[in-house]
């Protein structure tokens, strides 16, 4: 399967692209217009309530009890893969990772009044929460890891409402080992504070996975990333990011929507037939990853269509 990528009208400048390396972030950018965020959001939130085509179908994610729920939803929703895959974002992503990449995960990310901020963490393989990597580099790139992330704010993120924090330069150094498990504890939500912030992680202690138990992120090097509705940040998983809480100041929950992406070279859910998260379980079966920019060279991987309302798998 192949895409014709044409000319990047999007792409990062060498001062760009450098700047990126360095920081491991790059942003905010405007994706689209605050007011046609908002209007388009409006009428999204309410289809987004039907989950007939969803493709995580269990109990646990149909009841909306787990985080997985929140996943993934670009593969029955013709708003988000239209968003995964808008100029503005994949240019720029192919800046760094090469012409051929996929999309293997897509994740809202709600912040309600008084919801307590996200603790800070980094993810190399995405096995922080199940012991079982969900994204495998290839032998030989080991300079590499983890996945480049876009996060575009669907509603007002400032510091009020919950934005993104990040350690500048942290990605090039993992302080936490995936191999590690964490104990999932959902009353533990909204309840603790952490160095006098209400920080947590859906239920998780990810202090847990610290490779030394006394070390702790050097907030006084901290920025926050306040956007506008319809502006995005890319950065990469490795790259130390928490968020502020919601100090409930403001009627208006805050809502972002994470776009991941690898190059198709990534193995996706290597060897694995389910999510376990956030208390929940739940079957790949209707998964598969969205070639948005290139060619896919490899056959390690399954993708979808990414008009998959009914999800049409397509081979490789």
């Amino acid at each position: 399967m192949e895409l014709t990528s044409g000319i990047r009208d999007f792409a990062l400048t060498p001062d760009e692209l450098s700047g990126f390396h360095a920081r491991g972030y790059y942003g905010p950018f405007k994706v689209y217009e605050v007011d046609e965020m908002r209007r388009a959001w409006r009428g999204e939130r309410l289809r987004l309530m039907d989950r007939e085509y969803a493709v995580y179908r269990s109990e646990a994610a149909e009841s909306g009890n787990t985080n997985i729920a929140n996943y993934d939803r670009h593969l029955d929703s013709a708003y988000l893969a239209d968003h995964i895959t808008q100029r503005r974002i994949t240019d720029r992503v192919t800046s760094v990772l090469g012409p051929d990449v996929l999309c293997w995960r897509t994740e809202f990310f709600p912040k309600y009044p008084g919801d307590e901020g996200t603790d800070w963490h980094q993810a190399d393989t995405f096995a922080n929460a199940s012991g079982t990597p969900q994204i495998l580099w290839p032998d030989g790139a080991e300079e590499f890891g983890g996945t480049i992330t876009v996060w575009t704010a669907f509603t007002e993120a400032n510091e009020e409402t919950g934005c993104l924090q990040f350690i500048p330069g942290t990605h090039q150094s993992m302080f936490y080992d995936e191999t590690k498990r964490m104990h999932y504890d959902p009353s533990s939500i909204n309840r603790k504070e952490k160095d006098g912030v209400r920080r947590g992680f859906f239920g998780y202690d990810y202090r847990q996975l610290q490779k030394d138990p006394d070390w702790t992120p050097d907030e006084s090097q901290a920025v926050s990333m306040v956007m506008r509705p319809g502006e995005a940040v890319m950065f990469w998983s490795t790259l130390m990011h928490a968020s502020l809480p919601h100090a409930g100041n403001v009627p208006e929950a805050r809502m972002g929507f994470a776009a991941r992406y690898v190059p198709t070279s990534v193995r996706v859910y290597p060897d694995t037939e389910e999510i376990e998260e956030y208390g929940g379980r739940v079957s790949l079966e209707r998964h598969g990853s969205v070639l948005v920019s290139g060619e896919e060279k490899y056959s390690h991987n399954r993708l979808v269509d990414r008009t998959t309302r009914g999800h049409r798998f397509v081979s490789n």
